[in-house]
């Protein structure tokens, strides 16, 4: 589960003592939406020791530190989002390992850890990935309608956010092919191709990640790329003795006791949990869509995947519905 690299070791002389700081320790660690999970940091070989000082950052994709913890002694002091879920293991005098509880979307990512005492300091960074999926997202308006924040409002209203340049390349290394150039969470604009092809940068270049590089946020327009992780809830389509228009399926899912799902609730149904169902049905953006995980005749019979039907007329009664329901 874990994978701890080798350290590398700088030592500061001067004439009065020797100062040894581990700066070259770094580890992974995977975990699910809504996990309490534990990131390792910790003073190894020493005798128990006063530490002066203990600090958790955030470290953001913009170069930026997020402060997530930071603990004087009996003084400790949690930041932002952070409040109230983080806290200090505290297995013993040279411990720092951190604990997050109910992981969130927003959580993944790297996590540094300094411990201060004086002679032995310590840097160790913490890789935070969440299982989940990315999904390219483009709105009823159409193609290439969102700048930097309206992707962000997008990918926040189909229980998402923005996806890393990791989490994307990740996905292209599993196969994911898509033409459409979107957003990523670091303010570049990028699209994967595993086919190379005419349309999508040519039929002769190499398949990666094509990029455009870093845009204007606010007068850039793009689709963008959204990450979502595993659901706490239930992902179903609800059967209806007929056909729904948009209202009508809203209205059906409140009847069960649910609401209509979103478009990261059936990407992450399809991923992570192989829901199958060839019905197409509403989801809350207005879109209609259905989730293959078997490829069969009339059911996406090349490949598996979450098929977009498209933005139809709200008032048509010609789909059913998908639903979700939250875990209490």
């Amino acid at each position: 589960m874990i994978a701890l690299f080798s350290l590398t070791l700088v030592v500061f002389a001067s004439s009065l003592q020797v100062k040894a700081q581990d700066i070259g320790s770094r580890i992974k660690v995977y975990a699910n939406r809504g996990d309490n999970i534990t990131l390792p940091c910790r003073l190894e070989g020493q005798s128990s020791m006063f530490v002066n000082r203990i600090k958790w950052t955030k470290l953001e994709d913009n170069s930026t530190k997020t402060d997530v913890l930071i603990s004087m002694g009996f003084h400790k002091r949690t930041y932002g989002n952070f409040q109230n879920r983080v806290y200090l293991l505290e297995v013993d005098d040279n411990d720092a390992t951190l604990v997050i509880t109910n992981l969130e979307l927003n959580d993944y990512g790297t996590y540094r850890c300094e411990i201060i005492n004086g002679m032995n300091d310590k840097i160790v960074e913490v890789d935070l990935e969440l299982q989940g999926v990315v999904f390219p997202y483009s709105p009823r308006l159409g193609r290439y309608n969102l700048n930097f924040q309206d992707a962000e409002a997008a990918c926040l209203e189909q229980d998402a956010v923005v996806a890393s340049f990791e989490q994307l390349y990740g996905e292209w290394r599993n196969g994911m092919d898509w033409c459409n150039a979107g957003w990523l969470n670091d303010g570049t604009v990028q699209y994967p191709i595993t086919k190379p092809r005419e349309p999508c940068g040519g039929a002769r270049t190499s398949a990666g990640l094509r990029t455009y590089g870093r845009q204007d946020k606010s007068n850039s327009r793009y689709d963008v790329f959204c990450f979502t992780a595993s659901i706490r809830g239930r992902f179903y389509y609800l059967i209806q003795p007929k056909r729904l228009n948009f209202d009508e399926a809203v209205d059906a899912c409140k009847r069960d006791g649910a609401e209509i799902a979103k478009v990261g609730h059936i990407y992450a149904a399809w991923k992570l949990l192989g829901y199958d169902h060839c019905d197409a049905g509403w989801l809350a953006d207005g879109s209609v869509r259905y989730p293959i995980s078997r490829p069969r005749k009339n059911c996406s019979p090349t490949e598996a995947a979450v098929r977009f039907v498209g933005f139809p007329d709200k008032k048509q009664k010609l789909y059913g519905v998908y639903c979700y329901k939250p875990q209490l």
